[in-house]
């Protein structure tokens, strides 16, 4: 367990830090609408890559049962479709709001396309209430508290009565630490548009940053409760993680990006590169990690002797 302490405090830590980041970015670097959308594309297609390649094979083989892979796995999409449909909460698209002059200077630059900007709401029906930010908060409090179970629950699984060694979990890592700095953004971007001061949106994306250690800890914690059934705990937890990865990909991130006319080779290569990397994280892992179905298989053929 000591080794997986280790994994996990370093791991929490960089997610921490990118998250903070991503609040302040907007004050520190010129954001403009076509690198939010690139960067979108590419986290997008390495959120789907981890959630089918790595997830939900780990899920099936950690708790020895593909039904129970799958159906964890559904019901962590419809959790975080219904999650997003109550808070509403992923704002993806707000530099058009903040800064104007850049999207039109770089529609100008376009070849004249039409653009089509079907954001869901996001940008251009901003509620001006002070406390919008607050249904943002809770709805990424929530689907964090989630990613650090998916992060705790990837490496136990890699760690699990194995020695420990490899890049473990760093499929799942990856995957969060890239999209944290997108919610961050997100959060403070809608705070300082209601006027709120830099100290009030500091503590709100410290806050927010520290919900993933919270979810490694409520998950490792709860574990030792479960005896002899971890390992299929895990495998179920793992599951629901990919389905959220998959509905944040396929039903969020992916859609928003698929609505541009513009930039289109740009964004296709880098959602294909997404995938790329999260197929090509598979070799950084320990072997053991992708030798899925030999113990189904074998346990299936000592029941039919």
């Amino acid at each position: 367990m000591y080794p997986v302490f280790i994994i996990l405090t370093i791991y929490c830590a960089l997610i921490v830090t990118a998250s903070l980041v991503g609040g302040w970015l907007p004050g520190m670097v010129r954001l403009t609408h076509t690198r939010m959308q690139l960067v979108m594309s590419a986290v997008g297609g390495l959120m789907l890559g981890i959630g089918v390649l790595h997830l939900l094979p780990h899920a099936a083989s950690e708790s020895g049962s593909m039904d129970a892979a799958v159906i964890s796995m559904l019901i962590g999409m419809v959790t975080m479709f219904f999650m997003m449909r109550v808070f509403h909460f992923h704002q993806h698209a707000p530099i058009e709001e903040e800064f104007p002059e850049a999207v039109e200077d770089e529609h100008q630059n376009c070849d004249h396309e039409p653009h089509h900007h079907h954001h869901h709401g996001h940008a251009h029906e901003l509620d001006p209430s002070p406390m919008r930010w607050l249904g943002i908060f809770l709805g990424l409090a929530l689907h964090t508290l989630i990613d650090g179970i998916a992060l705790a629950a990837s490496v136990v699984a890699a760690t699990h009565d194995k020695p420990v060694y490899g890049l473990v979990g760093i499929g799942v890592f990856l995957g969060v630490v890239l999209h944290k700095p997108l919610d961050a953004l997100s959060i403070t971007f809608v705070m300082r548009a209601s006027k709120w001061s830099p100290k009030a949106i500091n503590l709100v994306n410290i806050g927010y940053a520290s919900m993933c250690p919270i979810g490694v800890i409520l998950f490792m914690n709860s574990l030792s409760n479960f005896g002899d059934t971890q390992h299929y705990v895990v495998g179920c937890a793992l599951g629901f993680s990919a389905g959220v990865f998959i509905c944040l990909a396929l039903g969020d991130i992916l859609p928003e990006v698929q609505f541009h006319s513009h930039d289109r080779w740009k964004l296709s290569i880098l959602l294909l590169v997404g995938v790329g990397v999260a197929y090509a994280i598979g070799y950084l892992e320990p072997p053991h990690l992708h030798s899925h179905q030999a113990p189904v298989v074998n346990e299936v053929l000592e029941v039919e002797k």
